[in-house]
């Protein structure tokens, strides 16, 4: 395992790059065919739904369905919801969580 203790920060610098990923991508781009997913916006939408269940979980509410907004907003929501799953993982001490996640954070980037 990485070092624990600099989780926090690779993490938020991922959510950052991907954040900004997404963004950038013209609306016809994110909503274009895109495998295994239907579109790239519902690539993002399968993470954003991801990272909102574990921040559930660490903070022992019960899991709720991510509202499925424009593509536009998509960015946005995984903008939100890392930053949720950021501070549960800071007040639970479960900074492990965030390795896991930094690495999907990557590879959605890679696949945008």
């Amino acid at each position: 395992m990485s070092d624990v203790a600099g989780l926090p920060e690779r993490y938020a610098a991922d959510l950052e790059r991907t954040v900004d990923r997404l963004r950038s991508l013209a609306l016809v781009r994110l909503g274009a065919e895109f495998h295994p997913e239907a579109t790239r916006a519902d690539a993002a939408r399968d993470l954003v739904q991801q990272l909102a269940d574990q921040a559930a979980d660490l903070s022992a509410t019960s899991r709720r369905t991510v509202p499925r907004l424009a593509d536009s907003a998509v960015g946005d929501q995984l903008a939100v919801v890392g930053r949720d799953l950021l501070e549960e993982a800071v007040l639970a001490e479960r900074l492990d969580v965030l390795e896991s996640s930094a690495a999907a954070l990557l590879a959605l980037r890679r696949r945008l």
